[in-house]
């Protein structure tokens, strides 16, 4: 199984204000649905928690829209950067960053990660809508303040095919900080998650 529901008419999820332009569509994408995703396969209810990155936040529970859960279709520690087209794009960095492959969403691994990536055993849990109110500022992700209960829970599969599938095209190397150095000084819409756990490199940010 995977996490997208049958394809249909699907509600677009708002914007918040100052949020970075979402990324466009995917192949098979579905309607609106908040998502969580994890290895564990026995989770049931979300409480509200602080991230350990910023202890001052208040407590909440967070959730990813459908549109944006290919960002997720990853073991929880890879290093990843996710790249997709937006409206104000140059076309130097459209040509740059997606000419050769065409596709619209490039998502960078690095090789050492690829047998995890290969072998991981994903489920993702559609959480109820009803209490989420969009993130101010990072689009896509969706927060509440209150516990929620899954409503479903869904092994992702294989994690490469389903790019392949949804047209999102991988790309592997070896570091990931040459490419998201030009990455965050370019005009493409960008989301990089546990780049800490990158290797090492002199590029590195």
């Amino acid at each position: 199984m995977n996490t997208r529901p049958p394809v249909g008419a699907a509600p677009r999820a708002p914007t918040p204000n100052g949020a970075r332009e979402p990324a466009p569509p995917y192949r098979g994408e579905g309607p609106f649905s908040l998502w969580h995703f994890s290895e564990d396969p026995s989770l049931r209810s979300f409480r509200p928690h602080v991230p350990a990155s910023n202890p001052d936040a208040a407590p909440l529970v967070w959730a990813v829209d459908t549109r944006h859960a290919p960002l997720f279709w990853f073991p929880r520690d890879c290093p990843r950067g996710c790249i997709w087209t937006t409206s104000t794009m140059s076309e130097a960095d459209r040509e740059r960053f997606f000419g050769l492959g065409g596709a619209a969403r490039v998502h960078v691994v690095e090789g050492a990660w690829l047998d995890r990536i290969r072998t991981c055993v994903l489920y993702a849990y559609r959480l109820p809508a009803e209490t989420f109110r969009p993130h101010e500022e990072v689009g896509g992700y969706w927060v509440s303040g209150q516990s929620v209960d899954a409503e479903e829970r869904v092994e992702v599969g294989d994690l490469l095919g389903l790019h392949a599938e949804s047209g999102i095209e991988v790309r592997i190397t070896t570091s990931l900080w040459p490419f998201w150095r030009r990455v965050v000084a370019s005009t493409v819409g960008y989301s990089g998650l546990r780049l800490s756990h990158a290797a090492d490199h002199p590029e590195r940010i």
